[in-house]
């Protein structure tokens, strides 16, 4: 018997731009509790956009850039009589959200020869453009999910 659903904590709107995901994109890019340090790469990264896209606001450039990367579609394995299928679901707006931070911070992450800040803002605007690497890997999800459409009908 399983245990128990873990209720999802809300969390607190950052104080610069009092957004919750902006918030949520600071705790992603924190690594070993050092939140200063992620949040000046944050708002570096928030603050070269701002200098690069002229007349632009960087949080509704983020905003964009984040729901863009967002897949609508995944697989999930699901072991049906011995064999395990690819099943194709749709992504919850949060765990959507979730995907494409992740993915467009490891992206940055990979990147070489730059501070995080600029590369972090270089995959945003990437994003924000529909272009880059996070946008490559919705796609492929996405057409692995069509590809899988068959098995559909083994949704739980």
């Amino acid at each position: 018997m399983r245990r128990r659903r873990a209720e999802k904590r809300e969390v607190l709107p950052d104080p610069k731009y009092n957004s919750a995901l902006v918030s949520r994109f600071i705790n992603m890019v924190m690594v070993k509790g050092k939140k200063s340090v992620a949040e000046s790469i944050v708002y570096g990264a928030l603050g070269v956009i701002s200098k690069k896209i002229e007349n632009s606001n960087p949080l509704e450039i983020f905003e964009k850039a984040i729901d863009s990367a967002r897949p609508l579609l995944e697989v999930r394995p699901r072991r049906i009589g011995g064999a395990t299928y690819q099943i194709p679901m749709e992504v919850e707006r949060s765990r959507g959200n979730f995907m494409s931070m992740m993915w467009i911070r490891d992206f940055a992450r990979k990147k070489k020869g730059k501070p995080m800040k600029e590369k972090l803002a270089g995959e945003l605007i990437d994003a924000y453009n529909k272009t880059g690497a996070a946008l490559k890997k919705r796609e492929d999800m996405h057409r692995m999910a069509e590809a899988n459409k068959a098995f559909s009908h083994y949704k739980w």
